[in-house]
């Protein structure tokens, strides 16, 4: 097993879908029930793209050289074109890059959402006798997220709540479809002006799903029928139209693999809003509090309760307040 980290921000925006009046979902919902999540799970995405996580000196006859830096590319940039080809694995890269035969090439890089051209030229590294621009780089992102919910019939599963994104804003996508059981084995507790975060281990022998979407609603896919749902309760969903003000439950797995009951209050309904945020809650529970200092990044997607219904997902938290947050209401996740 392999000990990662989920570093999605929770504070991160996404866009939201609607799927329809409440009167659609409540036909929908009385066709199908869904089985709670809050199980803790591990997913390996793809950066959509060569991201440079270093930037490093490359050795040549003439000296050193720093192509990438001097040319001011930055870490946490991705690559995602040389000279218009699309580069989605390292391998790609280094191709287009031997290709140049050290001429200067064009690359095509995101930053923070936007995108821009970038003129360089590849140098021959004096060891290896291949062209490089000096960067350390990734094409892969691992973390943890909540499961939030498991359709009976169809066993498709939706998770996070909102937009897969790394931590300098870039869209993931998926690497490896499988989904992994993942076993929480310590908290960064969440402080104001900083989010927490839980720290998981990837139990690779405990597939769980595939996964084969990601949208701004979260990441999306199919339970395997042979999961042990023994221990999940099985609800119907409600549409915001229900959702008030006052006392409701979150469940979350911040020890080990087996999710619990949290109270929490929701002080805002916001079924108009467009990024994701159509409640806000506050985290009530004692236990919770005192484990995590409220929502953590990896509790995104611990599905939210009221009156006995499926009515959401917790999304963000809130930097100057870790035990505030926000959800999105579950009609814009079971449409997905």
């Amino acid at each position: 097993m392999r000990k990662l980290k989920f570093f999605l921000a929770a504070a991160l925006a996404a866009f939201l879908f609607f799927v329809g009046n409440g009167a659609h979902l409540t036909a929908y919902a009385e066709a199908d029930k869904y089985y709670i999540g809050g199980m803790t799970a591990g997913f390996m995405l793809s950066a959509q793209g060569t991201e440079i996580i270093g930037l490093s000196e490359v050795a040549t006859d003439e000296g050193l050289c720093r192509p990438a830096e001097d040319a001011g590319i930055k870490i946490g940039d991705t690559i995602v074109a040389v000279e218009g080809i699309t580069v989605k694995t390292i391998a790609d890269l280094n191709a287009a890059l031997n290709r140049s035969g050290g001429k200067e090439v064009t690359l095509t890089v995101k930053r923070k959402g936007d995108t821009a051209e970038v003129k360089l030229t590849p140098v021959k590294d004096k060891k290896s006798g291949k062209y490089k621009i000096g960067v350390l780089i990734r094409d892969t992102v691992a973390g943890i997220g909540t499961v939030t919910f498991i359709n009976q019939r169809t066993y498709r599963f939706g998770a996070l709540g909102h937009d897969v994104c790394d931590e300098n804003k870039n869209s993931l996508g998926i690497s490896d479809p499988q989904v992994y059981l993942c076993s929480v084995i310590g908290v960064n507790k969440g402080i104001r002006g900083k989010a927490g975060e839980l720290r998981g281990l990837f139990m690779n022998d405990s597939a769980i799903g595939k996964a084969d979407k990601v949208c701004a609603t979260g990441l999306y896919g199919t339970f395997r029928k042979a999961y042990d749902f023994s221990h999940c309760e099985l609800v119907d969903i409600a549409p915001l139209s229900e959702a008030t003000i006052g006392k409701a439950v979150i469940y979350s797995t911040v020890d080990g693999v087996c999710p619990q009951q949290y109270e929490i209050q929701i002080a805002k309904v916001d079924a108009g809003n467009k990024e994701n945020k159509n409640f806000v809650i506050k985290v009530t529970d004692e236990r919770l509090i005192s484990e995590t200092g409220g929502i953590v990044q990896g509790m995104s997607g611990s599905p939210i309760l009221q009156n006995g219904k499926l009515i959401g997902a917790v999304t963000h938290v809130f930097l100057n307040d870790p035990t505030r947050g926000y959800g999105i209401g579950i009609e814009n996740m079971i449409k997905e």
